[in-house]
């Protein structure tokens, strides 16, 4: 007789088909066909979505266009009805008669004064007057410098795409060298300078000098610990280099999107300022004496709370948004048939990224920004003085929310800009996508972010050098050439340090189009999977997944 449970075993029913007292960890999950071919035909689906896609994470979009209107409603409203006497609360007076604060036209606005201040401006003009040759010199270098960055930043992509290794072999060891010779440099010139060697005693300059050797330790040390995945690192910074070359307007609209963000900003700091001045002047006595005094609104500190949290919302969504733009643009390049660039790649990403993607945007935005404020209590509480106990325990519970979001986070935005999928879906989607395939959920290295850092600094470093002599030989300054190298190497290292962030983030997007690619079973980019078929595999699966092998009910 068959047995009742449908396994196809004979035997009674007072004999047990399975042993009562074998363990629970030996047991395998047990699903339907129907089951694990609708996962699988779930999966096979991963691709770019090039159809219309479907709104998601509405809710949070919602509620960012309400703190926002309310952001922009309040500030109108405190614009309107700021006082305008805020800043002239010395020119009331208390009249005995009224019982009021009242504005006295007599008050005597110090006269005097304005020859003093006339004076200072005067003597503030002469001033820049005898240093606007510096002005001068330094307003040229970095328009200079603004001109040449276009053909640095593609010359420094094309050298990472055709010569990534002999770039990175040969900055290596300029990471040991350049560092050295700056610090003894320093050290040197400041003994031989008598004004510096005055202000700063021999003992610091020591001390600073072996700190600065300990610090290039630490970075060859690192060096030295991963040289076997400098290869691997070579390799990865070539592709990524490559996806970029192919996708150049993101490195113009990028900046437009910070742009129209600090243009977004404008108003709303114009909005804080009105706000300060809403209030009322009234009278308050102190000692038997009457006061005028200002008192400021009830609402306005609860405004300064809602633009502030507007603002640092505004700030991770635009971050995000950024991820998506790029994620989108090179997801499209990736699996498009041939090498060239999708026509309108970017601008559908941006229209997702605004339109249907924006809610889950938002969500990301918000889990970012409350872990940053997660963040910044803990650090508070550890800085206070308290129980060692509860800020442990506080640090531990904190690291732990911070792990899962990052865990959580990483490559959701990605995925989400490939697919369309709303968060949570995105998130477990990209989780199940890498453990499915073998492969870690948190990518390849550091290490390429560290020598791609290394490679800017040394380009900024090189280019300061060469602006300081140049001032020097030429414009016959002092030290003042080292000051306008200084800025010049700042405004270089800024545009350069925003070129590694876009590198970056193509790196995770090719990562998750391999992925997908491997999933699938396809090979849309031959040159990526020579170099993603060297990443490290995981060993082992995590418990809840279905297994490989199908089991029959």
């Amino acid at each position: 007789m068959e047995s009742g449970d449908g396994s196809g075993v004979q035997g009674t029913a007072t004999e047990p088909l399975i042993n009562k007292t074998k363990p629970a960890s030996f047991s395998l999950p047990i699903v339907s066909i129907s089951e694990t071919e609708e996962n699988r035909n779930q999966y096979l689906q991963i691709s770019y979505n090039y159809d219309s896609r479907t709104i998601k994470d509405v809710p949070f979009g919602i509620l960012f266009c309400l703190l926002v209107v309310c952001t922009f409603g309040f500030g109108i409203f405190a614009s309107v009805n700021s006082n305008p006497h805020r800043f002239q609360v010395s020119a009331f007076v208390y009249n005995a008669t009224s019982s009021v604060c009242s504005f006295d036209l007599d008050f005597p606005f110090v006269i005097d004064s304005i020859p003093r201040q006339t004076f200072s401006v005067v003597k503030a003009s002469n001033l820049l007057n005898s240093k606007w040759s510096f002005w001068e010199i330094s307003l040229w270098t970095l328009v200079i410098t603004l001109i040449l960055i276009a053909p640095l930043v593609l010359c420094l992509l094309f050298l990472l795409k055709r010569y990534t290794k002999q770039l990175v072999y040969i900055s290596l060891p300029l990471f040991l060298i350049l560092p050295i010779f700056i610090n003894v440099y320093w050290f040197v010139a400041c003994t031989l300078s008598s004004k510096c060697s005055g202000t700063l005693l021999l003992t610091y300059r020591i001390v600073v000098l072996i700190f600065v050797f300990l610090l290039i330790g630490v970075v060859v040390w690192r060096f030295v610990v991963n040289w076997h995945r400098i290869e691997l690192t070579i390799n990865v910074i070539g592709v990524a280099s490559n996806a970029l070359s192919r996708n150049l307007g993101l490195l113009g609209a990028l900046p437009v999107l910070t742009l129209g963000l600090l243009v977004y900003f404008i108003p709303i700091i114009l909005f804080l300022i009105y706000a300060k001045r809403n209030g009322k002047i009234l009278t308050e006595q102190k000692r038997g004496v009457f006061l005028c005094v200002w008192e400021q609104d009830t609402w306005v500190p609860a405004y300064y709370a809602l633009a502030i949290l507007t603002m640092l919302w505004s700030i991770t969504i635009m971050a995000e948004a950024q991820i998506y733009v790029i994620s989108g643009s090179i997801a499209q390049w990736y699996f498009s048939s041939d090498d060239s660039r999708p026509k309108h790649a970017m601008r559908s990403s941006l229209r997702n990224a605004f339109g249907t993607s924006f809610g889950t945007i938002c969500f990301s935005g918000l889990l970012i920004y409350i872990v940053r404020i997660v963040r910044f209590v803990v650090d508070s509480a550890n800085q206070e003085d308290g129980s060692r106990f509860v800020n442990t325990i506080l640090r531990c519970c904190a690291n732990s929310l911070f792990s899962a979001v990052d865990f959580l986070n990483k490559f959701t935005i990605n995925f989400t800009a490939i697919t369309g999928e709303a968060y949570c879906k995105a998130s477990k989607m990209t989780y199940e996508l890498l453990i499915r395939n073998l492969l870690p959920a948190i990518y390849v290295d550091t290490i390429s972010a560290q020598i791609l850092s290394g490679i800017i600094i040394l380009l900024s470093s090189a280019y300061a050098i060469v602006v300081c002599a140049l001032l020097k030989g030429a414009m016959h300054l002092g030290d003042e050439a080292y000051l306008i190298a200084l800025m010049a190497w700042c405004l270089l290292i800024v545009i350069l340090v925003f070129v590694v962030h876009v590198l970056e983030n193509v790196i995770d997007t090719v990562y998750i189009c391999y992925a997908i690619d491997r999933d699938k079973g396809d090979m849309c980019r031959q040159d990526v999977h020579e170099v993603c078929d060297q990443l490290p595999i995981r060993r082992n699966r995590r418990a809840g997944f279905v297994p490989s092998t199908t089991f029959i009910a």
